[in-house]
């Protein structure tokens, strides 16, 4: 839900609300109860993400992309062609 922020004309109270939008606006000021409540315009607080966190492991990797461990790969199959030939010699 959004936060709008309001400022009270008669006695200069200010306070933030979350309301839904399509909530109406408030006119009585909770503190010196008249109706004096002006809705402020806000610049908006842009994008927040809530939760453990967001890390570029946790989206789906694009085709065609070589593997960070791509010389690792090279080196294990080196060692089990190694292993197979020493095994077969004896």
């Amino acid at each position: 839900m959004p936060t709008y922020d309001y400022v009270c004309t008669k006695c200069g109270h200010e306070m933030e609300v979350f309301q839904s939008m399509n909530d109406s606006r408030l006119k009585k000021c909770p503190k010196c109860k008249k109706l004096g409540l002006n809705r402020l315009m806000g610049g908006g607080a842009g994008l927040i993400f809530k939760g453990t966190g967001f890390y570029i492991t946790d989206y789906k990797k694009k085709s065609g992309t070589p593997d960070s461990g791509g010389g690792e790969k090279s080196s294990s199959s080196e060692s089990k062609t190694e292993t197979k030939a020493k095994v077969a010699a004896k």
